[in-house]
């Protein structure tokens, strides 16, 4: 039998699609960084040979997404994108698909579980008062300690991300919430019946509280886990086959 050659896919761009490459190919190349002046859209348009129109369009798609920026008397320079803005401007769970919600879920668990480290390398005296303070005010207003709730997560891991000294890790957590609840919820609506945990006990935000207070990153990651195991169970019973 003769060995056949690999298939080629059709290339299917637009004229703005592949200036777009380009464009950015051209900022690899040269090196640029945040704050260097880039090229005219004229320079552009005559290199590629296209019209203005479709560079302007190009140009236009990377100012969107924060990679260039337009400044007085400079004209158009490369910027440092803000990641997280562009993720904020999509991350609506009633618009994204249940693969890409799964994903995102499945994310959150992750970094649930990463963060341990730097909990313990960061946390303050002044962290772990503010911590009391939160679990104390759950404990005298909640009578379903063992339910998801939005508003308890908001507040107890989001002082754990802020813990983390991470600022990027903060605003992705709580663009992840949603999701998190969203997924869960929807899971919920399937089965109705309450949750046996494995060791027979839920793990408490005050369990996870004393832990970070007097145990170690392996023990506070073991706490976690037992913490989100529902979540966890979820996410891998229900996973991408």
């Amino acid at each position: 039998m003769n060995t056949l050659n690999k298939i080629e896919p059709l290339e299917n761009l637009s004229l703005v699609d592949k200036a777009e490459i380009r464009i950015l190919k051209f900022f690899k190349e040269n090196n640029l960084k945040p704050g260097d002046a880039i090229p005219k859209e004229l320079e552009f348009s005559e290199a590629f040979g296209v019209s203005r129109t479709v560079v302007r369009e190009a140009l236009l798609r990377l100012r969107t997404l924060g990679i260039v920026d337009s400044k007085k008397h400079r004209g158009m320079i490369l910027t440092q994108p803000d990641i997280i803005n562009n993720f904020e401007r999509i991350l609506d769970p009633t618009l994204l698909g249940d693969d890409t919600l799964r994903n995102l879920f499945e994310l959150r668990l992750i970094m649930e579980m990463g963060i341990a480290d730097f909990l313990f390398e960061h946390k303050t005296q002044k962290d772990m008062d503010e911590l009391e303070r939160i679990v104390t005010l759950e404990e005298e207003t909640s009578y379903e300690k063992d339910r998801f709730s939005l508003d308890r997560e908001i507040a107890f891991h989001g002082k754990l991300y802020q813990m983390s000294n991470n600022a990027t890790v903060q605003r992705f957590q709580s663009l992840l919430l949603p999701v998190f609840e969203y997924v869960y919820l929807e899971e919920s609506k399937k089965n109705k019946t309450d949750y046996q945990y494995s060791s027979g006990q839920f793990v408490t935000h005050r369990m996870l509280m004393d832990n970070l207070k007097v145990g170690t990153p392996e023990t506070y990651r073991s706490a976690m886990r037992r913490h989100l195991e529902p979540h966890f169970d979820h996410a891998l019973k229900n996973g991408k086959k």
